[in-house]
């Protein structure tokens, strides 16, 4: 869609992505702290059956994460610009009766003002100055007394943190560190950091996944520090607001 910030990783390669998304955080501590947040907002948020109420998926990609979040939920949208994933997203939740894929903008969310209990962005678009159209959508849709997180990689930390700020450099300084830091402040959210693990089945799914985030001499360089293990320390920001 016109407007769309390209993602090279999964837009070019949802095959690989896929592979990286079943080996982020498989001991679920990203999960957790969602779920603690969402409790922390109060009976308010939570349903009678303690669900999740309405919750948006913003940049979806093909789906990964909606069947879990479809388990907490009452409702679930997600959003995506890119309409082959949105079709995969489609096809991964087509027995899910309460799912809605849409295929649409950060900045121009598909769906009404205050209809929204949890909106839900992991690694997607929101990555400090220049989302601001995007938070300014949730502030549109997400009701008063809703929760609103976003979740992007910690590259002050971690030897995942490492590579990823050599890799992700903004005008040459990374886009981690205090100006980024006071973005989020200014924009009302506050930050927990979370320490989790990526677990590879073999050393060739790690490489292919290295590939798709990282420049060449990046990645060249963590395979040397890598070695044998299939385990990489790696560490998020989960940016979170109140409304």
């Amino acid at each position: 869609m016109t407007g769309a910030t390209p993602s090279p990783n999964i837009w070019d390669s949802p095959e690989i992505y896929e592979i990286e998304n079943r080996a982020v955080d498989p001991d679920r501590v990203i999960e957790a702290a969602l779920a603690e947040l969402v409790l922390e907002s109060g009976q308010g948020l939570l349903g009678a059956d303690s669900s999740w109420g309405r919750v948006l998926d913003v940049g979806c990609g093909n789906g990964f994460h909606l069947p879990r979040l479809a388990e907490v939920a009452e409702h679930v949208t997600g959003v995506e610009p890119r309409a082959s994933l949105a079709a995969a997203a489609m096809h991964r939740t087509r027995h899910l009766n309460n799912v809605t894929i849409r295929q649409g903008l950060a900045q121009e969310l598909p769906v009404p003002s205050a209809s929204v209990d949890v909106a839900h962005a992991r690694l997607a678009y929101f990555f400090g100055p220049g989302c601001e159209p995007g938070l300014e959508e949730l502030a549109r849709v997400v009701r008063g007394g809703g929760l609103a997180v976003v979740l992007d990689h910690d590259a002050s930390r971690s030897e995942l943190g490492r590579w990823f700020a050599d890799g992700l450099l903004v005008d040459g300084v990374p886009r981690d560190g205090p100006a980024h830091e006071r973005f989020w402040a200014l924009q009302g959210f506050s930050r927990r950091q979370l320490d989790v693990r990526w677990q590879f089945e073999n050393s060739a799914d790690l490489a292919a996944v290295l590939r798709i985030e990282f420049p060449l001499e990046t990645v060249q360089r963590a395979l040397a520090e890598i070695g044998d293990r299939l385990e990489l320390e790696a560490a998020v920001n989960l940016w979170f607001r109140r409304y």
